[in-house]
């Protein structure tokens, strides 16, 4: 009667770890839009997550969008703009292909058992550590703006001024995570209705920095930005 007693207490045990799902990250959802190839959805994080914490999400947002056809989640990680022309501005993109489309190479599943395709664009928290630990000798005594991550590039941007400069010329310094210079720009600074841009090349394509968020634009994109970071993340 022990022994019995015994092994169902150990199948209890067993069957409650069993049934204890992956815990899902904080998200939030800013916009989706459909259209005849894919349900787009923008997904808010607050970090750099992990493909797991990334698959957890995902497979959260499909079990509540089970009506989405063709479910594309694009993540952004603070300071990414939501309005945007790049692609490069997103984190990961995870795409749930139809069964017609899926093919002996999706063997990468969710929670729940679905067909996802994930695509990690943004670098990893310990990249990003290292880029941000980067400090060259040159940058002591300057005035730091901050220091900002380009996913795209993994390099990290420091605009800076130099407090002793009678021209008080900005600066704008690009690393690599063995911190050497990737480029080096002078930018000429603009006032443009009230807001300081950052011209970084001859035909107009410019850099903003706004509460923290470096926001960088081409020309033809008729004023948002293809990329923007949030420093220190």
């Amino acid at each position: 009667m022990k022994n019995t007693t015994y092994i169902l207490l150990c199948l209890i045990v067993l069957s409650a770890f069993g049934c204890t799902k992956k815990e899902v990250p904080h998200y939030t959802i800013s916009k989706v839009t459909k259209s005849d190839t894919a349900s787009k959805v923008l997904v808010h994080i607050n970090g750099r997550l992990t493909r797991d914490q990334l698959l957890a999400i995902a497979g959260k947002i499909k079990s509540d969008s089970s009506a989405l056809p063709n479910l594309q989640l694009c993540y952004l990680i603070p300071g990414h703009s939501d309005k945007n022309t790049g692609a490069n501005n997103y984190y990961a993109i995870a795409k749930y292909p139809s069964a017609q489309m899926a093919t002996m190479q999706d063997t990468l599943k969710d929670g729940d058992g679905n067909i996802v395709r994930l695509k990690i664009t943004g670098v990893s928290a310990e990249t990003a550590k290292k880029l941000l630990s980067v400090h060259p000798a040159d940058l002591l005594g300057q005035t730091l703006y901050g220091y900002f991550v380009d996913d795209n590039n993994q390099t990290v941007i420091i605009p800076f001024r130099d407090p002793t400069d009678p021209k008080k010329e900005l600066h704008i310094l690009e690393l690599d995570t063995a911190g050497k210079v990737v480029s080096a720009t002078i930018p000429t600074v603009v006032n443009k209705d009230g807001e300081e841009h950052w011209l970084v090349s001859g035909r107009g394509d410019y850099i903003t920095l706004k509460d923290s968020v470096l926001s960088q634009y081409s020309i033809d994109d008729l004023g948002l930005p293809y990329n923007s970071i949030k420093s220190g993340l």
